[in-house]
């Protein structure tokens, strides 16, 4: 199939400048290395969380218990004692050895052993840098002992000798730039970095989590296998015991004694792990992921694609992400109609395409603005609203193989503002049928920069006001969308043009003399939620569950309109006109309180409770909205909780499921909260009914942060 790009000569634009990367990965067909990983994903944003007032210790709230001796102990380990391994010793320091068999059969170990509750290492996980004090002040009213570290933990940390996380990586491996300081005058010996923040407040410093793992891990080093590896190997181990024992001494000192951590080197080749562990291999010895570790950035655009993928939205007009070019998917499609920051509005080359003799061997690509490109000071300009009306004529056109009777005139141009010709044909008159054409609006991630044009395009081939449009694309059609405030003003502000122009317009609405009247009409029938309406719908995460912020919460009309039916208030409380909380129902609202965005506040005690009144709802075929203030920590924390009940996912996995179907928005929950979802009981399932945790905490983390790191402020 020959492609051509209109209007200009050229390959079409991909969105953003970051679309082709993006949407090849978006593909999900080949496993790419991690060196060439796509660019984040656009249009998303990580908002501010306020956590709330700093916590005091009441009164009537006595202070922790001391831990008895039996809850003082760590969980077992494969490791320790290190015994039955053979060693070397060098002065007073160690290194032992093992072979890939001890290690796979020590982390697989490890991964079943529940790890001590949150209470028992927070805030130390927080970080607690003794010159912060706004970090120290925030935790202040938290019993001085937990700010030490917790003697209770025992991890395994792999570490992977020469640092380089392209290639031959295993399971959570880091590199020892993550957890060493680099030798030098201020630090002649080796030692462990000091990751705690210096300055700042943050419940979610994600990025030190791999360094204080590792202070708190038996940790093993590995390399490729061969001979200048292994001196590399044995070299870093002996830096990290003498580290480890550096750690051990200052702890002693301040008579604060912790369990003796030990180094270990493998002494296998890494090929033995791709032979016979494979399910531990990441990153494979050339370089490529292998899939047999969950990957955080493959696992998200997995999800979007799920949650993204291309449906028809009217007769023969698709709406979905932008397809691989080349790929089987793309030839599907006749026309292409990429939204993008770059786009211009030019009706001129869609109605080129519709008046050209049909080729099938040809596929036209043609650009359209993105949304929230058109702002409220430019498009009450004639030209604007026309073209867009305009558009919308052409593509209903192409879709139906309606042509225009009579020789056309019209030359394309590239400047969209050119004035049509006198002797332009009514594009209304369908007396000169054509093969209907198969036509995608699309952008990279499927929804943001699509949302105006596939509203406006809805309005026009249903004859539906905006409101009933936007509706049905969500709940009829399933689609997930994304606008901004200046799009609801500007369709609703084209809603009397496009319904006028429409060929499914209602005999009441054409029949009005005038564009004003149409809008005077179109306003008194406006349904009361649309009045609130910003461009976002809550999230909907399942189809029983929807997650929102507080302006959701705030709109009940609108949540009805969405069939949700139950509200779960986490830590914040909506604010209704009077009567609507009795039209509502008091039975129908559930809210939990006192849990502050804090790292502080225990919401887990709660997740039986709200899991229980999201069934509720799911029995009455009703949806339920779960909100916070933002939308994005404590209510995200339940709905990744009831997405790992009902769809049985690992952490890690349903994190990925909540955090695409949040849209624009990325969601936050605060380290206690991922620390008790992704190494507590609910870990995962080892496939033999089991209980296994899919990935450690460390690595948890560590991909967290690494997907947040690009939006970072």
């Amino acid at each position: 199939m020959t492609t051509i790009a209109l209007s200009r000569p050229v390959a079409p634009h991909r969105t953003s400048s970051v679309a082709s990367s993006t949407t090849t990965t978006i593909t999900l067909d080949t496993h790419p290395p991690p060196a060439s990983r796509p660019v984040p994903v656009p249009n998303k944003h990580i908002p501010v969380c306020p956590p709330g007032p700093i916590p005091q210790q009441e009164p009537t709230t006595p202070p922790p218990s001391p831990q008895k001796d039996d809850e003082a102990q760590v969980f077992s380990s494969l490791l320790y004692p290190p015994d039955r391994y053979p060693f070397e010793e060098m002065g007073h320091l160690r290194i032992y050895k093992l072979d890939a068999d001890d290690v796979a059969a020590a982390i697989d170990h490890v991964a079943r052993q529940p790890l001590p509750d949150p209470s028992r290492v927070f805030p130390w996980l927080h970080g607690l840098h003794p010159a912060n004090p706004i970090q120290q002040a925030f935790f202040m009213a938290r019993k001085r002992s937990l700010r030490r570290t917790p003697p209770c933990l025992r991890g395994i940390t792999l570490v992977k000798a020469d640092g380089d996380l392209n290639v031959s990586r295993l399971k959570g491996a880091i590199s020892p730039q993550e957890f060493l300081q680099p030798t030098s005058t201020r630090c002649p010996g080796p030692e462990f970095l000091d990751v705690d923040p210096k300055e700042g407040f943050s419940v979610r410093n994600f990025h030190i989590q791999p360094a204080k793992s590792a202070m708190t891990s038996d940790i093993i080093v590995y390399g490729t296998g061969n001979p200048a590896d292994d001196e590399a190997v044995r070299k870093l181990a002996w830096d990290i015991a003498a580290a480890q024992q550096r750690w051990r001494d200052r702890h002693e000192a301040q008579r604060h004694p912790l369990p003796r951590y030990n180094t270990f080197i493998c002494v296998s080749p890494f090929s033995e792990f791709e032979d016979r562990h494979q399910h531990l291999v990441s990153v494979s010895s050339a370089g490529l992921l292998t899939g047999q570790v969950l990957d955080f950035f493959h696992q998200e655009r997995r999800e979007m694609y799920d949650m993204t993928r291309a449906s028809e939205i009217s007769h023969n007009v698709w709406l979905g992400p932008t397809p691989e070019a080349g790929s089987e998917e793309e030839q599907t499609y006749d026309v292409l109609i990429e939204c993008s920051d770059a786009g211009r509005l030019n009706p001129a080359a869609v109605r080129a395409v519709a008046e050209l003799p049909d080729d099938e061997s040809k596929q036209y690509h043609i650009e359209f603005p993105s949304s929230g490109s058109i702002l409220p000071p430019s498009w009450p300009r004639a030209v604007e609203p026309d073209a867009i009306v305009d558009t919308c004529r052409w593509i209903y056109n192409l879709a139906h193989g309606t042509r225009p009777a009579g020789p056309s005139h019209w030359v394309l141009h590239a400047d969209p503002n050119v004035k049509y010709p006198d002797t332009e044909p009514d594009p209304n008159d369908t007396s000169l049928a054509a093969r209907p054409r198969r036509v995608l609006i699309h952008c990279s991630d499927g929804y943001t920069e699509t949302t105006m044009l596939a509203v406006a395009y809805h309005a026009f081939a249903t004859g539906q006001p905006i409101p009933e449009a936007w509706l049905d694309l969500h709940v009829n059609h399933g689609r997930n969308m994304f606008a901004y405030p200046s799009d609801v003003a500007l369709l609703t502000a084209l809603a009397p043009r496009l319904l006028r122009a429409s060929p499914q317009c209602p005999d009441a609405i054409r029949s009005l003399p005038s564009e004003e009247a149409i809008a005077s009409a179109l306003q008194a029938a406006e349904p009361r939620w649309f009045a609130a309406f910003d461009g976002s719908f809550p999230s909907r995460v399942l189809d029983h569950m929807y997650l929102g912020n507080l302006g959701h919460a705030n709109n009940p009309d609108l949540l009805r309109a969405l069939g949700v039916g139950q509200m779960l208030s986490v830590g914040e409380t909506a604010m209704w006109r009077d009567g609507e909380l009795e039209e509502w129902g008091e039975e129908n609202l559930l809210t939990v309180r006192g849990v502050q965005d804090n790292g502080i506040d225990e919401l887990g005690s709660e997740f039986e409770r709200c899991l229980s009144f999201i069934d509720r709802g799911l029995a009455r075929n009703t949806a339920t909205l779960v909100h916070c203030r933002v939308g994005v920590s404590r209510s995200a924390t339940i709905c990744i909780a009831e997405v790992m009940r009902r769809r049985r996912l690992s952490f890690p996995r349903a994190y990925c499921f909540v955090r695409a179907r949040r849209l624009n928005v990325i969601i936050q929950p605060h380290l206690s909260s991922s620390h008790a979802g992704g190494c507590g009981d609910a870990g995962g399932c080892d496939g033999a009914g089991g209980w296994k945790r899919e990935l450690e905490w460390a690595e948890i983390a560590r991909e967290i942060a690494l997907m947040n790191r690009p939006y970072a402020r």
